[in-house]
C-alpha cells in the first residue's frame, strides 16, 4: 500500500511539473536531436514560434546557407526567455534570428505593445550577454488575418522594437509586416493556409525575399 502511494505521489508530481513547464517536451526534444548528431557551429539560428517551426524547409530558400531551427510553435517571448538556455546558449551560431511576440499579443487582450516590446528587450539582453558580437535579427509581428483585431498592437509593437534595433549595435529589424499587407492596409488572404494564421509557399516567399539581404556571410 506504502508503495503505491509512494507511486501515485512521484507521478503527481512529475505530472504536475510538466504542467508547470509549457513546452518542456519541444525543449527536451532538442536536447535529444542535439545528443544524436552534434548540431553545426557557426550556423543561422532560428527560435521563436510556429512561422519558423513550420518554416521546414527554409535552406532550400537560402542555397548555401546552414540553419538550426529550435523554434517551437505557440510560444511566446516569455517562453524563449524561460528556455533561453536550452535553446540558444547551447550553440556557437554566427546569427540568431527571432520570430516571436505574436502569441503574447493573441493570448490576452490585456497585452500591449510596452509589455511585448520588454519582452524582447529581456530576451536580446540575455542573448547579448552570453553572445556580444554575434548579429540579433527580429523578424516583424505578421499581420495574420485571424488575428486582424490585434494589427493596432502588432504596429506599435513592431515600432517600438525597430526603434530599439536602430540603436543597438549588431542588431537588425527586418520588415516583413508592410509587404504582407494588401492595397487596403489589410493581410493578404493569400499568403495563408486555411487557418488563416500559418503562411503558405507564396507567404514564406516573400519572407525570404526580404530576410535574404540581412543575413550574415
Amino acid at each position: 500500500m506504502r508503495k503505491l502511494i509512494l507511486f501515485v505521489f512521484v507521478w503527481s508530481i512529475s505530472f504536475l511539473s510538466l504542467k508547470a513547464q509549457p513546452f518542456i517536451a519541444d525543449v527536451n526534444a532538442f536536447s535529444k536531436a542535439d545528443s544524436l548528431v552534434s548540431p553545426p557551429q557557426n550556423a543561422i539560428l532560428l527560435i521563436g514560434s510556429s512561422s519558423f517551426t513550420y518554416w521546414k524547409d527554409v535552406a532550400i530558400y537560402f542555397p548555401g546557407r546552414v540553419f538550426i531551427n529550435r523554434a517551437f510553435g505557440g510560444s511566446s517571448l516569455t517562453h524563449q526567455i524561460d528556455y533561453v538556455e536550452k535553446v540558444v546558449y547551447p550553440y556557437q551560431p554566427k546569427q540568431i534570428l527571432i520570430y516571436c511576440g505574436e502569441n503574447d499579443i493573441a493570448a490576452s487582450h490585456m497585452a500591449t505593445a510596452d509589455s511585448v516590446f520588454n519582452r524582447f528587450v529581456r530576451l536580446h539582453q540575455l542573448i547579448r550577454k552570453k553572445y556580444p558580437k554575434v548579429r540579433i535579427s527580429f523578424v516583424s509581428i505578421k499581420p495574420s488575418p485571424v488575428r486582424a483585431e490585434f494589427l493596432p498592437t502588432i504596429i506599435s509593437a513592431n515600432n517600438l522594437i525597430a526603434n530599439f534595433c536602430v540603436q543597438n549595435k549588431k542588431t537588425d529589424f527586418i520588415d516583413i509586416f508592410s509587404s504582407m499587407l494588401n492595397a487596403e492596409g489589410k493581410p493578404m488572404e493569400e499568403l495563408f493556409i486555411a487557418d488563416r494564421l500559418h503562411m503558405n509557399a507564396k507567404g514564406y516567399a516573400i519572407w525570404a525575399k526580404i530576410i535574404a539581404p540581412y543575413l550574415v556571410n
